[in-house]
């Protein structure tokens, strides 16, 4: 298969019968199932915040909103990229997920730090699902010689890392020693 140079994402040949080599077929279709991912984390992280009780914790998950919606307009940056209209293909590991976060708010008490270390390791997974994503989906970016696609989306995995990152250090300088003191 032969791709064009430069930032170009598109290839000169196409597979057999006109229509796209696998490998952007999958590309493509993983993009749709992150967009859809990234458009329900907007829908569900503002329950994720009002649920929380550390204002470091709301602070950090309200931050993180932000950049989704962010990471959202990238995504449709490089269906643009592609040749595409943005499409959403339902993620069901997300919603997963996400329902998986929803039980923990369910099953702890309100106004605790024990669902507060609930909602970090909810939304942890959560981080990790995307930095496995966007990692997988930066490398085959760059093998496909898509440059602008790849540099778009090492951007998001970056942010990805670093909610992780500060996730992390909400659970570790605050958050898990009060949990450990509730009775």
């Amino acid at each position: 298969m032969k791709k064009k140079t430069g930032s170009d994402p598109k290839f000169t040949t196409q597979g057999a019968a006109g229509t796209e080599p696998a490998l952007i077929e999958l590309f493509k279709d993983c993009i749709m199932d992150i967009y859809w991912a990234e458009n329900h984390l907007v829908k569900m992280l503002p329950k994720m915040i009002e649920a929380a009780s550390s204002k470091k914790l709301k602070s950090t998950i309200t931050a993180h909103l932000e950049e989704t919606r962010v990471h959202v307009s990238r995504l449709e940056e490089i269906f643009g990229l592609l040749g595409e209209q943005p499409l959403a293909k339902k993620c069901d590991a997300m919603e997963g997920l996400t329902l998986e976060g929803q039980e923990i708010v369910e099953s702890t008490e309100q106004g605790t730090a024990t669902r507060d270390v609930g909602i970090i390791l909810a939304s942890q997974k959560v981080e990790h699902y995307e930095i496995a994503t966007y990692g997988g989906l930066t490398q085959l970016a760059a093998t496909l010689g898509m440059k602008d696609i790849a540099g778009i989306l090492a951007k998001t995995l970056a942010e990805e890392k670093n909610a992780d990152q500060l996730l992390t250090g909400v659970a570790e300088n605050e958050i898990n020693y009060q949990a450990s003191e509730e009775a």
